[in-house]
Formats: structure tokens, sequence, C-alpha cells
């Protein structure tokens, strides 16, 4: 039996929303990793979720390889986070408003050398698996389900190594406490590096898996910039299930919505949404206690 147009469109959304809030958790974990233990708010977070997407399309175009756009965007993320945060940001440690200023200042660039290297123009990245399974009598991408299934996998991954691997325990009591963490002998210094670069390469990842469901350009981060620290707030600055769990919630929500209401005002709903949280609960909804 055939669903009514405007039923098989929700369901679609809210499956889309439902994918999107996986590169979304991907992207939103590196900037409250960061945030958690740094106390960094990354501006130019948007412009490694850019710059995944980018060497994705480069990668494809030019080598015929997405695996190749991937391993690009995981060695280069990881040695350009680790160079920022040693060579600029290490510089601005413990004061916040020079840490932003100096991160719009490293997004400014990065948006300028993709512009210089890439163009201007949107570039649309090919589908890598060109095969559809039937949903309700509409075909949908098996791509969109393999994203899917490997956004999750990295979560889990990531999950796996954040609490139950000495490196990972270490960071979470960094963010815990960094002084008793350093006088238990923790390098803080070391995970300072290895938590940022880990939060640009789940930036970059989110990017290179979303690429080829969406334009790719040099200003693509701003928009998802925007929707990550909507869902880092709201989730509990520096809760990492936080996070997860306010992306699942956010981004079907706001997809939902598009069915109804503009992309636009959609956006303004997440917004409210925010601010609702933040009024009755300003450690957001699952903040509190970090981790």
């Amino acid at each position: 039996m055939l669903l009514p147009e405007i039923l098989v469109k929700i369901l679609f959304n809210l499956i889309n929303g439902l994918i999107w809030a996986l590169i979304m958790a991907l992207i939103a974990l590196g900037l409250s990793l960061i945030f958690g233990l740094m106390g960094i708010v990354n501006i130019a977070h948007g412009e490694f979720y850019m710059w995944g997407a980018m060497l994705t399309w480069f990668a494809i175009a030019f080598f015929k390889n997405t695996l190749f756009g991937i391993v690009l965007t995981i060695a280069l993320l990881a040695s350009l986070g680790a160079v920022l945060e040693r060579g600029v940001l290490r510089t601005f440690m413990g004061r916040p408003t020079y840490t932003v200023i100096a991160t719009i200042g490293i997004s400014y660039i990065l948006q300028q050398v993709a512009l210089a290297i890439f163009g201007g123009w949107p570039q649309a990245v090919p589908d890598p698996i060109k095969i559809s399974i039937p949903i309700f009598g509409v075909g949908y991408p098996v791509y969109r389900l393999l994203l899917a299934g490997i956004a999750i996998a990295i979560l889990v991954s990531l999950l796996v190594f954040l609490y139950k691997t000495s490196l990972g325990l270490q960071i979470r009591a960094a963010m815990q406490d960094e002084e008793m963490a350093s006088a238990m002998g923790i390098p803080v210094s070391r995970i300072y590096t290895i938590t940022f670069v880990i939060g640009a390469v789940l930036a970059g990842l989110g990017g290179a898996l979303a690429a080829p469901i969406v334009q790719v350009f040099y200003l693509m981060g701003l928009d998802v910039l925007a929707m990550a620290f909507i869902i880092v707030i709201i989730g509990g600055l520096g809760s990492l299930r936080g996070t997860i769990l306010a992306s699942l919630i956010m981004c079907p929500l706001e997809n939902l919505l598009t069915v109804f209401i503009t992309p636009t005002e959609a956006r303004v709903v997440s917004l409210l949404v925010m601010a609702v949280v933040l009024l009755f609960r300003p450690q957001g909804l699952f903040g509190g206690a970090r981790g």
C-alpha cells in the first residue's frame, strides 16, 4: 500500500536527518573535545570539515579513488592540527579572547587557501556507490546507508578509545581536572596536541563522508559550524555522550521541520530550542559531569 506523499516526505526527511546527525556527531564531538579539555572555542572547526570534503572531491576528481581522499584527509588534518595547536594556539592557552581571535584568523586563512587552490564555485562529488534500494516505492541511495554505518563505526571506535584505552583515560582525566592529572604524571602538554589532532580529524572525516551528499565549496564550513555549536551547547559543554545525543535529537528535528517551513526558519527553531535549554539548564541537557 502506497503511503500519502506527505508521509513519505516526512519519513525520508527523518531518515536523512538521522544520517546527517551521525555526520554532525563526528564534527560536534571534535569541537566538544577541544573545548572540554583546552577551553578553546574553535571558530576554525568548520574549515576542518570543509577541507575534508575538498580533499575527497580532489581525490575522486583526479585519482578516481574515494579511499585515497579519506587517507589524505586524515594525514593532512592530523598534521595541520598538530602544527596549529603547537605553533599558534599553545601561545594563547588560558586566554579565551585571544584563542577566539586566533581561530577566526585561522578560519579565514584556511578558507582563502581553499579558494586559491580549488576555486570558488561549488563542486559536486559523484556518489561512490551508484545503487539505490526501494523504500516505499522510492529509490534510496545505498551510499547514505553505508555512510551511516561508517559514521557509527567511527563513533563507537572513538568511545572505546576514550573509555577503554590508557591514552583515552588520560584525555578524560585531563578534561576532568587538568592540575590533578598533571600532578599524577599525565603529560598534559602532549595530551593537548593529541586531543586537538583528534578533533581536527573527526571534523575532516565528517567532511569526507558528507562530500557526496552536499555541495563542496570553500565556505561550506560556516553553516556546519553553527549547527555544531548548537549541538555542543544543548548537549552540555564537554559532555561527549551528551553531544552525540543532542545531535541525534536536533538534526532529525531540523530536517523534519523543513517539510513544513524553510531551512532558514528551521534553523531559527533550533536556535530557539538552544535558548530555551540555556534558560532552564545553562549546563546543557546532559551537562554536569564531563565525559
